[in-house]
């Protein structure tokens, strides 16, 4: 695991951070919990790190059950808690993105385990489909109740007490199709959740930055405005 300095310096021309310095991001790269993904980790980090944000990447445990992964990350939190991070973002690629989720939605969880905003991108955010099946399959089992598939599946999770999300995607991903975002939008909105969303018309799964990807690639440029929304928000516990 790759893990840079807390206070990330500022790209050239900077003159000041965008973020308080307890504010620290968790990149989850993707890989259908089979795999990490390399363009979705470091590559990642280092934009973060341009734009005076603090990041790290975090590889969780692969080719496990859930909900091991997910009490990997939620161990990882906790650690950069004890660090000194107050606000706490997580950024998740595809299986990544399904991981992100459950972290940032689990109900009833320890407040030092809490998540702050999530950006999700091309995720898994259903179980109950049949589309990326065999990340399914690693992380839920051959013979996976109904039960313990809505359970693991991110709109069912979602509460009025829920983080801000960003969400993106492209119409033409054939193995994360856009529904899977469209079904967790559609349950932020229900529950009145901050949320933006932005569908892509052309592009591939697992685009990382995406640049070079045409209108895809305006995804980081979207995100770093979101991204300084929320943390530029009231801390925890202040007015």
């Amino acid at each position: 695991m790759s893990i840079p300095s807390e206070t990330a310096p500022a790209s050239r021309g900077q003159t000041e951070q965008v973020h308080p310095a307890t504010t620290h991001l968790i990149v989850l790269p993707g890989g259908g919990y089979a795999t990490h993904a390399t363009h979705e980790a470091e590559p990642i980090v280092a934009w973060l790190s341009a734009l005076g944000l603090s990041a790290s990447v975090f590889r969780y445990p692969l080719h496990v059950r859930h909900p091991e992964p997910l009490v990997a990350l939620q161990a990882e939190i906790r650690r950069r808690r004890e660090q000194g991070a107050v606000r706490i973002g997580l950024i998740g690629f595809s299986a990544g993105g399904h991981l992100a989720g459950l972290a940032a939605l689990a109900p009833g969880g320890d407040p030092l385990e809490s998540v702050q905003f999530a950006l999700l991108g091309y995720a898994i955010t259903s179980m109950e489909t049949e589309t990326y099946r065999p990340a399914r399959l690693i992380l839920l089992g051959e013979n996976a109740s109904q039960q313990l598939r809505r359970q693991t599946s991110l709109d069912a999770l979602v509460t009025e007490a829920s983080p801000p999300f960003f969400l993106w995607h492209t119409a033409e991903d054939i193995y994360v199709p856009p529904e899977h975002t469209y079904r967790l939008a559609s349950a932020l909105a229900a529950h009145e959740v901050p949320h933006t969303v932005h569908v892509f018309a052309h592009g591939p799964h697992s685009l990382g930055l995406a640049q070079d990807a045409g209108q895809a690639a305006a995804w980081t440029e979207l995100a770093q405005s979101w991204i300084t929304e929320q943390v530029r928000m009231p801390q925890p516990g202040t007015p």
